[in-house]
């Protein structure tokens, strides 16, 4: 590619220049809005370009920009594709389209690089990850994953194939598709669809045992999403448990006021939408008189587990936020609790992989909530799947 070099030498300005006091996307966008010089293609592989170099975490830190951005075009790359001016015939013969192998000869010639400097927080981490692996996949774009809702199956199949959109069917419901395939015109996002990554959908089995507290046939369930943000958990719930009464709640305004939007094209017409800070002692008048069978708290967290879609955080995060995270989720579950019923069920959610926003905090919860006992708990390795990776905890509170 003619303009390879130049390329580079942009994209090491950019980041050179990025303090991380905005999300990365905003910034690009404001950047290339302020330096009208770069066309479409510019903005795609300077972008691009970024966006791997922050996929190596700080492995590279000890390289010069500009070398260190080569080295990422590698690990990150199956194959040269544009890149190939950039690359010594050695390197070019060791390309390898299995990332581990592009890692291991990286490792010969760069004595300062180190995996586990790709995720530089090995120590917080859960014990049952395998972090190699996990630091690796780091490097491979995730998929996109959408989930079909209940009786939309084979109309958005078919809108795919007209449409000749490259699929993988993981389940009955879950597809994954490339990153950034467009959907337009694929059904109604959120009534034939949910965009929701793989992990996230896999919460549902822990959904699965509020059904035995109906109380007949048709009655419902009494949910709440106590932080409820965009309302996927929601739409979980409902194609999962049928007839429910719902709840949900958020911090911010804006955010409930695009969740009503959402609820509106998933057909979810029935529920009640409560503002209110659970960090603080529960004291909502439009909750006061509340109980529920099933608590959803998809918790405020680092967001470590999607880093893989977010990678400038492996640069910029700092330790010391997990415990401000850790400290947050602990007065969240202690507020909510008290309005679930005896024999009704907690599902705890993060998308994290630190053991202090996960393990810890069920812990937390079994050794200062009476009457408490933890059903299934697991970290849902999604890395394996190029997917996100989440944890769930499900919590039954004693008759």
């Amino acid at each position: 590619m003619k303009y390879a070099a130049n390329y580079v030498k942009s994209a090491a300005a950019i980041l050179s220049s990025f303090k991380n006091e905005s999300p990365f996307s905003i910034y690009l966008k404001a950047y290339f809005a302020a330096n009208k010089k770069f066309g479409s293609k510019d903005r795609r592989f300077i972008g691009q370009l970024c966006y791997q170099y922050f996929r190596t975490g700080k492995s590279l830190a000890n390289l010069p920009l500009d070398e260190a951005i080569q080295v990422a075009i590698f690990l990150c790359n199956e194959q040269p594709n544009d890149w190939e001016i950039l690359f010594s015939e050695e390197w070019m013969e060791a390309w390898s389209p299995e990332v581990t192998e592009r890692v291991s000869f990286v490792q010969q010639k760069v004595p300062s690089f180190a995996i586990s400097m790709i995720f530089p927080f090995e120590d917080s981490v859960g014990k049952s990850i395998e972090f190699s692996s996990f630091s690796e996949s780091h490097l491979i774009q995730p998929y996109l994953f959408v989930r079909i809702r209940p009786g939309r199956l084979q109309n958005v199949l078919k809108a795919l194939d007209k449409a000749n959109i490259a699929y993988t069917a993981i389940s009955e419901t879950c597809l994954a598709l490339a990153n950034g395939t467009k959907l337009e015109g694929i059904g109604e996002v959120d009534k034939d669809f949910v965009i929701q990554d793989f992990s996230s959908q896999q919460t549902a089995v822990l959904m699965e045992p509020a059904k035995k507290l109906r109380k007949g046939k048709d009655a419902s369930i009494d949910i709440w999403d106590c932080c409820a943000a965009s309302g996927g958990k929601s739409i979980l719930a409902r194609d999962v448990l049928g007839n429910i009464n719902l709840t949900v709640s958020d911090l911010r305004k804006t955010i409930i006021q695009n969740l009503i939007s959402r609820f509106q094209r998933a057909g979810i017409r029935q529920f009640d939408s409560v503002i209110v800070n659970l960090s603080e002692p529960l004291q909502s008048p439009e909750l006061q008189h509340k109980t529920f069978d099933l608590i959803i708290c998809d918790a405020p967290c680092s967001g470590s587990g999607t880093w893989g879609r977010t990678p400038e955080q492996l640069s910029f995060f700092k330790t010391e936020s997990i415990l401000e995270f850790q400290q947050t989720q602990q007065a969240i579950v202690k507020s909510v609790f008290t309005k679930l019923r005896p024999g009704g069920y907690f599902l705890y959610i993060t998308c994290s992989v630190f053991e202090a926003e996960n393990e810890a905090v069920v812990n937390y919860i079994l050794q200062t909530i009476p009457s408490t006992e933890l059903m299934n708990q697991q970290l849902i390795a999604g890395f394996r799947h190029r997917a996100d990776s989440m944890f769930a905890a499900l919590i039954r509170k004693q008759d």
